[in-house]
């Protein structure tokens, strides 16, 4: 069995040498590497041609000027010579057992291994968006998760099959490739020992232009349209709420069950960041009280990017 770990990059020669360390010190090494640059003028190639001569792992990198993420990664596959493909990202943060971990349930049969991913905790926002948005462990369900391509191994020939990742979609194109995989009756198996550690968005104004994007990718997709439908039903309803309680003149009733809905809603987000306290340090209780209004944020980012989203696809997509 031969891996290929295939990534995409663009203008990353600043967080590179960081991640190279860490895929350097695998337990299990990759055979290969074969990275597709998406025109870098920051000396990105120069950072992974230096590091193949001295890891002394074969190392590819292709150049392919304005490539989307979905184009990368499927040239990146295409110049691979793997059995196996691993994907990630380049800006992550590799656990020593990373690789060895997506390996290992392949001689049980696994056609798709999904690995697991934790934030990190780089500065305030990041940390704190990301200990919100990130689940925990307890929240998986092995049986229906469907891997981030930021952590992902696969068949090389069960890509083939499927056709690739969706290269007309910009964002959500790995969920979109995880669903064909799994109509086909691949075997996927959750590695949550395979894991990989990243930095979410910077800011608030960051984090919503990307919720804004995956929203946009759902309706694209035709994504979760009930999910998206509940929610906004559920604002909504919290609209009807407030005006019936203004008309009310104020009504403690109502008051009360706003404030239960909006505790049971934010609940589970209020749960991860409790729980990742000690990571977050002494802000941690800043991190829980700006939950709601992360919440409130992204979703209004969500419930902006999903109609645009299906009008794309209205507009310019009636084959898929």
């Amino acid at each position: 069995m031969t891996i290929s770990l295939v990534m995409t990059v663009l203008n990353e020669a600043v967080g590179l040498p960081a991640f190279l360390n860490t895929l350097s010190r695998q337990s299990r090494l990759p055979d290969e590497v074969v990275v597709v640059d998406g025109g870098s003028t920051d000396g990105t190639a120069e950072v992974l041609e230096q590091w193949s001569r001295d890891s002394g792992i074969p190392t590819l990198v292709h150049t392919s000027p304005g490539a989307s993420i979905s184009e990368g990664r499927n040239e990146a596959i295409r110049l691979a010579t793997g059995d196996f493909i691993a994907v990630t990202d380049g800006g992550t943060t590799l656990h020593p057992e990373w690789l060895a971990g997506l390996v290992a349930p392949v001689d049980a049969g696994a056609d798709v291994v999904s690995g697991w991913f934790e934030p990190q905790y780089s500065d305030f926002w990041s940390g704190t968006i990301g200990a919100t948005i990130t689940p925990l462990l307890a929240e998986v369900e092995p049986e229906t998760f469907l891997p981030s391509s930021r952590s992902v191994l696969f068949r090389r020939s069960l890509w083939e099959h499927v056709g690739g990742y969706p290269e007309w979609l910009d964002y959500c194109e790995d969920l979109l490739f995880d669903l064909a995989m799994k109509e086909t009756g691949a075997k996927f198996v959750f590695a949550p020992q395979a894991v990989v550690s990243w930095d979410a968005r910077p800011s608030v104004r960051a984090y919503a232009k990307q919720y804004y994007r995956y929203a946009r990718g759902d309706g694209k997709a035709h994504l979760w349209p009930k999910r998206h439908g509940i929610r906004y039903g559920s604002y909504a309803l919290g609209v009807g709420l407030i005006a019936a309680d203004r008309s009310a003149g104020g009504s403690l009733p109502l008051r009360m069950t706003m404030l239960a809905g909006g505790a049971a809603y934010t609940s589970k987000y209020a749960r991860r960041v409790i729980a990742r306290r000690a990571k977050l340090g002494a802000s941690w209780p800043v991190s829980l009280a700006l939950v709601p209004v992360l919440m409130a944020v992204g979703d209004a980012a969500k419930m902006v990017g999903y109609p645009v989203g299906l009008w794309w696809r209205r507009a310019h997509d009636q084959s898929v």
